[in-house]
Formats: structure tokens, C-alpha cells, sequence
């Protein structure tokens, strides 16, 4: 296992390890294999902060508000039906997106 960018917190890295001593070979694959998408996940969240901070920019400079909230809502219930379509609970992934949408909404108003 390596260590996240910006190093392990205190305490993390002997939790990881102590947690897998003993553990099965297949939980443990298992539990990389999410440590992997966890990892991606957050690459994936960096990188739509970085594209709305540029969406903020566009805005700026073409004289629109930074606040688009039905096109927010839009985004909120395309999340939803894509939810639904693989098998997820729509609800939870709603609160998902509002909470990007409100990382979205801060990136916006920092600029570039």
C-alpha cells in the first residue's frame, strides 16, 4: 500500500495494516480494489473542481450569474435516473450531487 498524496494522517497507515492482518487473500483484494476506486473517485472530484472553476470564468466573462439553479437541479435528476439505471439508491446519490454541486458552486466563485 502507498501512501495517499499529502502523506497518511496520524494513525491511518498501522489502521490499513492491522485491518488486513488476517484477513482473508479475497477481502483483501477486495478492499484495495475500493481503496483503487476511492482513489479515482477523488481524482474524478479534483478534476470537476478544476472544470468549474472554469465554468466560473466563462460566466464571468460572458456577464452571467455564477448561480444556475435549474440547471443544477437538471444535473441533480440526470444523476438520479442514472442511479437508478445501475441498480443505486437515487436519493443517496441526490445528496451526492448536491454536494458537488455545492464544491462546484465554491470553485465557481474562487476563479482560475
Amino acid at each position: 500500500m502507498t501512501a495517499p498524496e499529502g502523506g497518511w494522517r496520524q494513525g491511518e497507515r498501522a489502521a490499513d495494516g492491522e485491518a488486513e492482518r488476517g484477513a482473508p487473500p479475497e477481502l483483501q483484494a477486495l478492499r484495495s480494489a475500493i481503496a483503487d476506486l476511492d482513489r479515482r473517485l477523488v481524482e474524478l472530484l479534483a478534476e470537476r473542481v478544476r472544470l468549474a472553476r472554469r465554468v466560473g470564468g466563462a460566466k464571468r466573462a460572458a456577464g452571467l450569474p455564477t448561480l444556475d439553479p435549474a440547471r443544477e437541479a437538471a444535473v441533480v435528476r440526470r444523476a438520479s435516473a442514472l442511479a437508478r439505471e445501475h441498480g443505486l439508491e437515487p436519493e443517496a446519490v441526490r445528496g451526492i450531487f448536491w454536494h458537488l454541486i455545492g464544491l462546484s458552486r465554491r470553485a465557481q466563485t474562487e476563479g482560475p
